[in-house]
Parts: C-alpha cells; structure tokens; sequence
C-alpha cells in the first residue's frame, strides 16, 4: 500500500496540470491580492486582508489538488484498464480508494505550505505555533470531502468529460465559496448559494483560527455533512465502476 502511495503522489508531482492549477496559481494570485489589499483590515474580525487573503488562496490550492489529483487520474486508471489490473492484485477495494484519498491528502500540503510560507516571507504575516498547527490541521483534513468529490467524478466519467467536469467544479467551488471574491459584494442569491458549499465551510474555519477564535459549530457541521455525502457518493460511484471494469 505504501508504494502505490508513492506512485500516485510521483505520478501527480510529474503532472503539469498539477503544477499550474495546484501550485503556480494560488501562490501567483495570493501575491498579486496580498500587495493590492494585503494592508487593508477586514472590519469584522480586525485581521488584516494579507492574513485572510493566505486562508483563501491555500483553501482553494488544497481545494484543487484534492480534485485535481483524483478526479481524472481515477478515471484515466479505470478507462486504461489500469483498475482491472488492482482489482487482482493483494489490495482489497477499500485499500485502494483509502490510498487514493491518502494520496489527495498529502498532494494537499504542498499549496498550503507554499502560500503560508509566501505569507510570512511577503507580508510578514505573524500567528501563533497554535494558530498554526490549528489553521494546518484544518485545512488539511478539511480537504475530504474535495477528494471524495473528485473520486466520484472520476468513477462515472470518461476522461475527457472528466477533465473539464472536475476544473468547473473546482473554479465553481472556489468563485462561489468566496475564496475568490468576497462574500460581502456578492448579489444576495450568491451569498445564498456561498453559504451552503463546503467551499465556503471549509474557509470559514480557516477564517475563524487566523482570527483567534474556535470554528464555529456551523462551518464544521456542514464540512463533516459534506464529507459524509460526498464518501458515501464516491463509494457508490466507484462500486459500480469496479463492476463495470
């Protein structure tokens, strides 16, 4: 199990997608926000637009890898007869959908390690070790129900539907969630739709620990729901993708 890990995280890091989508734009756009309104300070919470601006842009680079590192690889695997070749090896079917999503997790780091590091060496952007660890934490693990998203996507389709299905999801997810634009000048039916996507749930915990404070029960509900929804999607939809490989 832990050499496919490898394999997958190796074939991923080779991926130019992965490189540009996951990596180059998140850093690149959290350096272009951060020195247009990195100083101004967001009236609500009293943190600085720099800060709030490192939660968005790793949230939406994790957002992406999750998707980015299953969605169509998954579906390149099962229309390559690459999942009929692991269905005969030792490796149970839970092990293998549990090492994709292991794999997701870990391709996760890289954009939110990269935008804090840019954060800190740019904007002097200044938490404490347990805001840290916390902020890390989260979004980290918050990344699930991304992946498992982009493991049902791969499951049910081909690989060029796949591609453009998960990149719409992705940018859809991250427009809409706020990460890209702010709640507070959306249209109302936007703000409407924004507070309902795990998109929105999963930065608003990243919001809450940069400003000091425990995430609210609300945004953690609606990840744990999501999670919940979407694992369950993604089993299902690989279920009947084994039977029909």
């Amino acid at each position: 199990m832990l050499s496919y890990i490898k394999v997958e995280m190796l074939r991923m890091l080779r991926n130019k997608r992965y490189i540009i989508f996951v990596v180059a734009f998140p850093l690149g756009f959290y350096l272009l926000y951060s020195n247009l309104w990195g100083n101004q300070v967001d009236q609500s919470t009293g943190v600085r637009g720099s800060i709030i601006l490192m939660v968005s842009m790793g949230a939406y680079g994790a957002l992406a890898a999750s998707m980015m590192s299953t969605a169509v690889p998954w579906s390149q695997e099962r229309h390559s007869g690459w999942l009929r070749q692991l269905q005969i090896t030792p490796l149970t079917s839970w092990a293998i959908i549990v090492t994709k999503l292991v794999a997701a997790l870990l391709l996760v780091l890289p954009s939110l390690l990269l935008v804090g590091l840019a954060a800190v060496l740019t904007q002097h952007v200044s938490l404490t070790a347990g805001e840290w660890a916390g902020l890390l934490l989260a979004m980290w693990i918050g990344t699930i129900p991304f992946a498992a998203l982009g493991l049902a996507i791969g499951s049910v389709l081909p690989p060029d539907t796949a591609q453009p299905a998960a990149m719409i999801s992705m940018f859809g997810l991250a427009l809409l969630g706020g990460l890209w634009v702010p709640l507070e000048v959306m249209p109302s039916t936007m703000r409407s739709v924004a507070q309902v996507l795990p998109s929105y749930d999963y930065a608003s915990i990243g919001w809450r620990i940069v400003a000091g404070h425990a995430p609210e029960a609300g945004p953690v509900a609606g990840i744990l729901g999501w999670a919940v929804v979407l694992g369950a999607l993604a089993v299902v939809a690989y279920r009947r993708a084994t039977v029909r490989a």
